[in-house]
């Protein structure tokens, strides 16, 4: 799959399929975004990750032990000028995608910085006091915003096609995929590309790769910190400079990107 798109939510492993196409991941971390179990120690997420994952020929697992998916991308993967790049940022009500926590601003920008989409969402729940005094979104300014049921044929139409991106892609594509699910009925799957994950193979030498840092090195201005819009657009000329720095590594793939960095 070149680009985002939706498919029947059917079953568990189908939610592993979507997880495992950003590369390999642990036990602990499938158990925990993928099943929704927060609280497994590592011996028991491998236990219930193999019980789940092991009997399909679908998946496999690398040398170091963690799972993956037992076809590798092809050699027909897209090139990554002929990528299109969806950069996405939500402010949540909490860091709980798969225990109610739900998203209260989101944004996609492309990466030439063009906002493609952006929406203040009615959470349907209390927005924190934290989070309210750090993003700004308070129960006055989501009142007569839009549910996220009501905006998500708009963002799907924004992220149809593209490769999902984000500043810390597992906690954007939680709640995105959550979300979506929730509305729809459907899965989201296809390809994402993490920043941080990229920046920490690509700038080994910063002391963190959290968005203030990675903006800072570039020499990157963040206009409207903790806000959807702000954050997706710094995060969106990070990855130009990222990708830039990728293939002047010899990257040339979509693959290359996101299995090799």
């Amino acid at each position: 799959m070149t680009g985002l798109a939706v498919v029947p939510s059917s079953s568990l492993t189908s939610r592993a399929v979507s997880f495992l196409q950003s590369g390999p991941a642990a036990s602990l971390a499938i158990v925990r975004d993928v099943l929704g179990i927060a609280q497994a120690n590592r011996h028991t997420a491998d236990r219930i990750a193999a019980a789940l994952l092991a009997p399909d020929p679908r998946f496999g697992r690398t040398t170091d032990g963690r799972w993956t998916l037992a076809t590798p991308p092809s050699s027909a993967s897209p090139v990554l000028e002929a990528c299109r790049w969806a950069v996405v940022d939500v402010e949540t009500t909490g860091v709980r995608a798969f225990r109610g926590d739900r998203i209260m601003e989101i944004a996609v920008v492309m990466l030439d910085g063009t906002v493609a989409f952006h929406s203040l969402v009615n959470p349907g729940i209390p927005i924190p006091q934290f989070v309210a005094g750090l993003t700004g979104i308070d129960a006055r300014t989501v009142r007569d915003a839009p549910t996220f049921d009501a905006i998500v044929d708009r963002l799907l139409g924004a992220l149809e096609g593209c490769v999902f991106v984000a500043h810390n892609a597992r906690f954007d594509w939680a709640f995105v995929s959550t979300e979506i699910e929730r509305a729809t009925g459907l899965l989201l799957q296809g390809p994402r590309v993490c920043t941080v994950r990229l920046a920490r193979k690509l700038l080994p030498d910063l002391p963190r790769r959290n968005l203030d840092t990675v903006s800072y090195h570039f020499g990157i201005e963040i206009e409207g910190r903790h806000r959807a819009v702000g954050d997706a657009v710094a995060a969106a000329k990070c990855l130009a400079k990222l990708l830039r720095l990728a293939q002047g590594n010899g990257a040339t793939t979509l693959s290359d990107l996101v299995y090799r960095t």
